[in-house]
């Protein structure tokens, strides 16, 4: 069975909890690449596996005996508002306990609450409460599971990161895994070809994609491990150390879980399709088609479509249409490009480097930047224009949203970071350097090529960086092939 592609799992997650089984027949998004060991996509920084990663990919044990894994993913997506669920209370990052709790999230009963004293001096005394520290207390949550079909790590996290970056882009999530926005549990067994399946153990609460690969992995060789060594794996849940790279036991689970979930008469289940075309005639279900909803859903454009209009469209390399689409920049640079007609290669180079750090910099998303599209298309140009070199972008950028009232091209002549055009000033450097290392300069006639490039690094520092390394090597060339 294929895994549960992220447009299958948004819309399990956008409608309530109960219809989270609702069958639903959608496109799946095509990967961007594939493991050649096991068949799953590899992360998007475009690593491939070690020699250890190759070993838990396979699932080969000492002895020559090959594993198989089962890997299935819940993960926690907290909604993106700025209130929580039946309540007013803000549900801001970083505040002090206790200050974005209302009296509905605290379940207090009634206006006016009047606590039996005996409850609750048995309760301080036999330590059932907790220590009065309430943050999240009512905070819209999605719980989204999908099928047991992973085979190691680096296929759940990379689906951990598409799923991702589909919420992102439909605004329901903000992703952000380090601040809780986003959690995963990763339910793990391993057995042999042709056995049933293993044992499971639930690996808890893990808040990055890195996490997640490493975490999995390790228990894949943790389970192998045991079982070759006749062994019994426990049904437990665990946790993660990050430090040690290795996972720790928590609590043992149930033989048999009831989670007693209750039908709700009123949320009969409900089956999304494209169209009319694939739905039945007959059903006591409820069926819904993208195109009647009146959401506008089936117009948004996923990651896996921004990526490929990026790549066939606007010819925009791999690397640079994954960060682009990952940290939310298609539609600055589709604007960049066909509004303020940007060089499609300086813009997509200068929003993956310079202004995604610009942007973590500033803890701003694309669409809060103080720096305008207007300002920023500006930069563009002069930079493919060759007039400021690349390290001069994050000091404008910088400036830019500092003072907003100065254009680029002030800010530019303020600081002094116009590229050095007088060819008179370039060939005194030449000269200067050629002079300073005569030893260099026979080693490069005696057939040392290289020693170009040590020249040119020289002079580019003299001109304090303010010249293209380029046109330098080749006026160093065109000098001492004479």
């Amino acid at each position: 069975m294929a895994s549960l592609s992220t447009s299958d799992t948004f819309f399990k997650s956008v409608f309530p909890l109960k219809l989270r089984r609702a069958k639903l027949i959608l496109p799946k998004p095509q990967r961007i690449f594939a493991c050649s060991l096991c068949g799953s996509p590899q992360s998007r920084s475009l690593t491939k596996h070690s020699s250890t990663t190759q070993k838990q990919a396979l699932n080969i044990a000492d002895n020559g005996k090959k594993w198989q894994s089962v890997i299935g993913l819940e993960i926690h997506a907290q909604i993106k508002s700025a209130s929580k669920l039946f309540s007013g209370a803000g549900t801001q990052f970083g505040v002090s306990p206790n200050t974005q709790v209302s009296l509905f999230d605290a379940a207090f009963p009634g206006t006016l609450p009047a606590w039996e004293q005996g409850r609750q001096e048995g309760g301080m005394e036999s330590k059932t409460v907790d220590k009065g520290l309430s943050r999240g207390d009512g905070v819209g949550l999605m719980e989204i599971v999908t099928a047991p079909d992973f085979t190691c790590g680096d296929d759940a996290a990379s689906f951990v990161k598409d799923l991702r970056d589909v919420l992102v882009t439909l605004g329901t999530c903000d992703g952000r895994m380090a601040e809780g926005s986003m959690r995963v549990d990763a339910n793990v067994s391993v057995h042999l070809p042709g056995d049933p399946w293993g044992t499971r153990t639930e690996v808890k609460n893990l808040n990055s994609t890195r996490n997640v690969r490493l975490a999995i992995d390790y228990e894949i060789e943790r389970q192998i491990e045991i079982l070759e060594n006749a062994g019994v794996i426990e049904n437990e849940t665990r946790s993660f150390d990050a430090e040690d790279g290795q996972t720790v036991a928590m609590r043992d689970k149930e033989k048999l879980l009831d989670y007693r979930f209750l039908p709700e008469p009123n949320l009969p289940p409900l089956v999304i399709h494209l169209d009319r075309s694939t739905l039945p005639s007959e059903s006591s279900s409820l069926f819904v088609t993208l195109e009647e909803d009146g959401s506008g859903i089936d117009k948004i454009c996923l990651p896996d479509q921004q990526r490929e209009i990026l790549e066939k469209d606007y010819e925009v390399p791999l690397i640079h249409s994954v960060v682009l689409v990952r940290h939310g920049l298609y539609d600055l640079f589709v604007t960049l490009v066909t509004h303020h007609n940007c060089d499609t290669r300086a813009a997509s180079a200068i929003l993956k480097t310079s202004y995604v750090a610009f942007l973590d910099d500033q803890k701003v998303e694309a669409s809060n930047s103080p720096v305008s599209t207007q300002e920023l298309a500006e930069l563009i140009h002069i930079y493919h224009r060759g007039e400021i070199s690349s390290s001069s972008l994050s000091i404008v950028l910088g400036e830019l949203s500092i003072k907003q009232h100065l254009s680029c091209q002030a800010i530019i002549e303020e600081k002094g970071l116009w590229m050095v055009s007088n060819e008179e000033v370039i060939h005194a450097a030449i000269d200067e350097v050629l002079a300073k290392n005569p030893q260099n300069v026979k080693s490069y006639k005696k057939g040392k090529v290289n020693q170009l490039k040590v020249f040119t690094n020289k002079v580019i520092k003299i001109l304090e960086g303010k010249a293209n390394a380029s046109h330098v090597q080749s006026l160093i060339k065109e000098k001492l092939d004479k």
